[in-house]
Parts: C-alpha cells; sequence; structure tokens
C-alpha cells in the first residue's frame, strides 16, 4: 500500500526524508484516525457528576484524588476520565460544604466520608453511580468496535512499517482472516 491509497482524506502526506519508507503514510493516517476518535469518544461529564462520582466512591473507602481520577475511569471502561481540574476543585468544595476531611499522609491527601457526608449518601445509594448511566454504557458500545478497529489498524501500520516481508505477509493473511470472521457473524445474524 502506498501514501497515494489514503489520498489526503486524513491530512498531507508527508515529505522529505522518511516518507518513501514502507508503511509510513499509513503510519501517520492511523495515528490521526486515532486522534480523531479519542476526541469523539470521550464522554464530557458534568459537575454535578464529578461530585455525585467522588461520593459514591468515597462511601466504598478512603482516597486519594488520583485514585478517584483512575477508579472513574476504571469503573467507565475509560470512557470517562475525569481531569485533576474538575476533581480536585471538587474535593475542596465537598470539604468546604463539610462532606468530607482531607488527612494528609506522605505528601498526599486521602479523602473520606465525614459522618455529615455519609449521612448525606444513605439517600442516593438507590441512584446509579454516573459511569452506570445508560448513556454511558451505550457510548461504551456504540464506540467499542470503532476503537478496537483503529488498534488493530495501528498494529497493522506497525507491522507494515517496521516488519520483516515474512511478517507483512503473515499480518494479511491475520488481517484478510479477521475480516472473514467478521463478516461470518453478521451472516449468523
Amino acid at each position: 500500500m502506498n501514501d497515494s491509497y489514503l489520498g489526503d482524506q486524513f491530512g498531507p502526506r508527508r515529505r522529505g526524508p522518511g516518507a518513501g519508507r514502507a508503511g509510513a503514510g499509513l503510519w501517520e493516517a492511523m495515528e490521526q484516525l486515532r486522534d480523531v476518535f479519542e476526541q469523539r469518544v470521550g464522554t464530557r461529564m458534568g459537575r454535578g457528576d464529578v461530585r455525585a462520582a467522588v461520593l459514591a466512591l468515597l462511601t466504598e473507602r478512603p482516597m486519594h484524588g488520583y485514585q478517584i481520577i483512575h477508579e472513574i475511569e476504571e469503573r467507565s471502561h475509560g470512557m470517562w476520565k475525569p481531569s485533576p481540574g474538575s476533581v480536585y476543585p471538587t474535593l475542596q468544595m465537598l470539604a468546604d460544604e463539610g462532606l468530607i476531611t482531607a488527612e494528609e499522609s506522605g505528601g498526599r491527601k486521602t479523602y473520606s466520608l465525614t459522618d455529615t457526608g455519609r449521612a448525606g449518601t444513605e439517600g442516593s445509594a438507590e441512584r446509579s453511580a454516573p459511569w452506570e448511566m445508560p448513556g454511558m454504557r451505550d457510548a461504551a458500545s456504540a464506540t467499542a468496535i470503532p476503537k478496537a478497529g483503529a488498534q488493530l489498524a495501528q498494529a497493522a501500520a506497525q507491522v507494515a512499517r517496521s516488519g520483516s516481508p515474512e511478517q507483512v505477509t503473515e499480518a494479511v493473511a491475520v488481517l484478510d482472516e479477521a475480516r472473514r470472521k467478521l463478516y461470518s457473524i453478521l451472516a449468523q445474524g
């Protein structure tokens, strides 16, 4: 596959040193495609959702800010990773409201619910956590195949870029088999 196959739909083609490498255009196209998916796939949540998520997590156990961010990302299957710029001000606001306390140890603040915070979250136990909301689940399932496809294409581009001719031939066979299997899934339905 050469650069002309991709046209200019993935942006300008590289010129100059290294531009003629096998798979260079494909590699660049896959990087741009991955960036597009990451921009479109991410779910933007509101300030109230960050608050609800923080409180839901702190009902389970005390955590520091990074743990909260990591837990939200993990529980949302990568669909939502709040920024420190949304989590830490929320933690400060909850502390100001007397719902959480911060205890510093080893240079990190660990946050936990106060009695007031625990009492306030008891009424919300029957509500779903923000990462369990139907919209979040729908977004995760709607983007699973495009994300997997982009990752597969990245791997194929890597083989095209740095693999031996034998490895490239083997990769083509694997991709052909994967395509056939995908179509067979549709044929079953």
